[in-house]
């Protein structure tokens, strides 16, 4: 069996590939999100990623689609003792920003939806300067201390911001931050690395980055004249017309066929291997693409492997 890896210095342990909701009730309907979570926690799977916010961007969608759709699963099965549930607070429509009030009542609506109790690691989705770290920190204790939350983390936050927070927790002895959600991948290493990696890295926090694939791109599906039809595909296809993503591309070929792997197992690998990463995020809109995925629990590369990608995509 995979073994589980300890997400920072909680008592969480996750598989090492997070499972992305943000496809469920988006471009995976129910039934089919139901059979890829059935799929994932079948290999060995634990860790489930969602937002209160998602899929508010879909005509005829409000926000709260993708709990919904796990709070259904989880019930159906009866498993919530088995997943380490993590979802995000200050984009849903409903429940916009990070005040205090805002928080407590955006866990309750996720708490709802869910069909739980409590939510394993809660994570302010996207920072808000204009609130301060001590309104944030000390709603978020709340929650932990009425047991609605197990854990914290942040995502889309300054290193500056980061540190203020850690500092006011460990001075008032309130729940601390254990994780970190960074936009981080062999094509963006610059939206981590550097200062806030240095800064979890120092404080202890596991880092679960999302855009692991690069919406799309590090799969290798999107290759010069081939058409990819995906609502993420002219992100991905961006990175094509890049030096640096070519040569990404280029090594990740031959190390995927040197192992008789899939490309986004070899991206995924090296990103599990990076310093502080507990797991990358990566979501499946149908059972078929998960393989490429959970491979990642398997695949160990070479340092010589894990060096030629950090070169090519330097």
């Amino acid at each position: 069996m995979t073994s589980l890896r300890k997400l920072g210095s909680s008592d969480l342990e996750v598989f090492p590939l997070a499972l992305g909701g943000n496809v469920f009730g988006w471009t995976a309907d129910q039934d089919t999100s139901f059979a890829v979570l059935d799929a994932y926690t079948a290999a060995g799977g634990n860790f489930v990623d969602t937002a209160d916010s998602y899929s508010a961007w879909v005509d005829g969608n409000s926000g709260g689609e993708s709990e919904t759709v796990l709070g259904k699963w989880l019930a159906s099965r009866g498993n919530r003792d088995d997943v380490v549930l993590a979802t995000k607070v200050s984009q849903h429509p409903e429940y916009p920003g990070l005040s205090a009030a805002n928080i407590k009542a955006a866990a309750d609506a996720s708490l709802r939806r869910l069909g739980t109790d409590h939510i394993d690691l809660y994570y302010t989705h996207f920072d808000k300067p204009e609130v301060p770290v001590e309104e944030i920190i000390g709603a978020l204790d709340e929650l932990v201390r009425a047991g609605k939350v197990r854990h914290i983390a942040a995502s889309n936050i300054s290193a500056e911001r980061l540190a203020a927070s850690l500092e006011f927790s460990d001075r008032e002895g309130l729940a601390r931050y254990v994780a970190l959600q960074p936009h981080y991948n062999l094509v963006s290493r610059d939206t981590y690395e550097g200062e806030l990696s240095g800064l979890a890295e120092r404080a202890g926090l596991a880092a679960v980055p999302y855009y692991a694939l690069a919406s799309g791109f590090l799969t290798g599906k999107y290759r010069p004249g081939t058409a990819v039809d995906s609502p993420r595909a002219g992100g991905a296809a961006k990175h094509l017309e890049t030096e640096r993503g070519r040569r990404v591309l280029a090594a990740l070929d031959e190390i995927a066929e040197a192992h008789g792997v899939p490309v986004a197992t070899v991206a995924l690998a090296w990103l599990a291997g990076r310093p502080t990463v507990a797991a990358p995020i990566a979501s499946a809109r149908t059972v078929e693409q998960l393989p490429a995925l959970l491979g990642v629990a398997e695949l160990d590369l070479t340092q010589d492997e894990a060096e030629r990608l950090t070169r090519a995509s330097a």
